[in-house]
């Protein structure tokens, strides 16, 4: 069985041939990719909003609560936060800009 021989200065001459028929035809090659950009957009228009109504809804039948412990926690975290922020405004940091002579 033999393997045929690829011929790359065929392929090369084809890759350096397109650029140039693109910008021969350009308003041809922006149609182009006007079209297929259309296409792309109905699809993934189809896919979000057509089958994304016919899936059920599903409800859970547990209502939503509130956690004041985690809350409590999250109110902690920010006042410490906010501290730390705070303290910042006092400390005296040296200016590494302003030679000392």
């Amino acid at each position: 069985m033999k393997i045929p021989k690829v011929k790359t200065k065929k392929i090369k001459d084809f890759l350096e041939k397109i650029p140039k028929k693109l910008a021969v035809y350009a308003f041809l090659t922006f149609l182009g990719i006007l079209l297929i950009f259309f296409i792309l957009s109905a699809f993934i228009f189809y896919q979000n909003v057509t089958l994304a109504q016919r899936k059920e809804i599903e409800v859970s039948e547990s209502p939503l609560g509130f956690d004041k412990t985690t809350y409590q926690q999250v109110l902690d975290i920010w006042e410490q936060r906010e501290k730390r922020f705070d303290e910042l405004d006092f400390e005296e940091h040296l200016n590494i800009f302003i030679a000392i002579d």
